[in-house]
């Protein structure tokens, strides 16, 4: 499968167009708006408005409706960050960049549609999902709870990832989990505030709390979780006092921080772990201690049966050695998960990393490497189709 000079040269330029124009999550509406015409221009039907922005395309195949039906799904939203990338399509919204690459993502699955509308021998319909949201504040879910499944039966569904710490053409996918499940944490201490040098023995000095909280939190993994068992606690973000206070200990201090698993028993572990230990330091100290536990991802769990149909068409699309041996799940979450949840599928990681694009995801220097776009459509079409042919037996 060779996707033409022409048509790839068109989805490099739309893809830094939609580098130039991030939008955070829930707020895609230009990004929706590109897409939908996009689509307009390929003649694709296609609804709006799920979960607020998002999109939902559907090609059927010219050897019939069938009874088989397949999801591929493409992110769109971007990252509350400051691009330092140094590109000439640079974000122009300031405090607002594609740091994951889910313009790379959406321009893929664009491009698979072209694909799959040109080569249409397939029976039955693929349904493309344009999701917003992903980056920690529930599209995935709220595509679910909107109805994704209900109104567009899907036998399975698909996703994609760019993974810089890939090299470009290799490709990962196991079965079982594959992305972390993910929880925000959030405290606040409250404590009785006074003057550091006079008086700091009358005080409940939240800042010394948070400091053993801190301390002793980070101890949870190593010595209260089954060390065979993958997990991460950190804490992140500390805010309390001024530091024009220098000499003020403050009433309150907070935290943000996450917890990631693989499996429920862990994370049930991590949670009662953090919320022992804010308990017992707000009785040892006097002080009102508030947690809240997020769970803002599941974890991102394969399908057996789809993770092999993605094995079989990364060997057949790209050959055996594109397949990479050993491939372990990410810490990282994800929230495709959801849609896991209700249907089952998978999530293929794409090789991403070369000798120009070595920043990681997140990263404020990050730009989405265009030199895989072919390969994220090639490997979305063949999904599709593959799995369509396994659905009709």
């Amino acid at each position: 499968m060779e996707i033409p000079t022409e048509a790839l040269e068109r989805l490099v330029a739309f893809r830094r167009e939609l580098h130039r124009w991030p939008e955070l999550g829930f707020q895609e509406r230009e990004t929706s708006r590109r897409v939908c015409e996009q689509l307009d221009a390929l003649g694709v039907e296609y609804v709006t408005g799920l979960a607020g922005t998002g999109v939902v395309a559907w090609l059927r195949g010219a050897r019939g409706g069938g009874a088989g039906s397949v999801g591929l799904r493409a992110d769109m939203d971007a990252l509350p960050l400051e691009e330092h990338s140094g590109v000439d399509y640079a974000s122009r919204n300031p405090g607002c960049m594609h740091a994951c690459g889910h313009d790379g993502h959406t321009t893929m699955l664009l491009g698979a549609i072209e694909y799959l509308q040109r080569h249409n021998d397939f029976d039955g319909t693929v349904h493309f999902v344009f999701q917003p949201a992903e980056e920690g504040v529930g599209g995935g879910k709220a595509m679910v709870a909107d109805g994704l499944f209900s109104r567009f039966p899907m036998g399975e569904i698909y996703a994609l990832h760019n993974a810089p710490g890939l090299p470009v053409g290799r490709f990962g996918v196991i079965p079982g989990p594959i992305m972390a499940g993910g929880d925000r944490i959030d405290i606040t201490i409250h404590g009785q505030g006074g003057h550091g040098g006079m008086n700091p023995h009358g005080c409940i000095d939240p800042v010394r709390i948070a400091a053993e909280l801190i301390q002793k939190a980070h101890t949870i993994v190593s010595r209260e979780v089954d060390p065979l068992s993958p997990a991460v606690l950190s804490i992140c973000a500390i805010q309390s006092g001024s530091l024009a206070g220098f000499n003020v200990i403050p009433h309150t201090a907070t935290l943000a921080g996450t917890m990631r698993f693989l499996d429920r028993a862990t994370a049930e572990r991590l949670r009662s772990s953090l919320r022992a230990l804010c308990a017992s330091l707000e009785q040892y100290y006097g002080a009102r201690i508030e947690l809240a536990i997020d769970d803002t991802f599941a974890v991102t769990v394969n399908d057996s049966e789809a993770t092999e149909t993605g094995i079989a068409v990364i060997r057949d699309s790209f050959g055996d050695e594109a397949l990479q041996p050993d491939h372990q799940p990410s810490m990282g979450s994800e929230d495709f998960a959801f849609m896991l949840e209700a249907c089952r599928g998978a999530y293929v990681h794409v090789g991403a990393g070369d000798e120009t694009h070595t920043h990681g995801l997140h990263s404020q220097q990050y730009d989405f490497n265009d030199r895989i776009i072919p390969h994220g459509v090639r490997l979305l079409s063949g999904l599709a189709r593959e799995s369509l042919a396994r659905q009709a037996g």
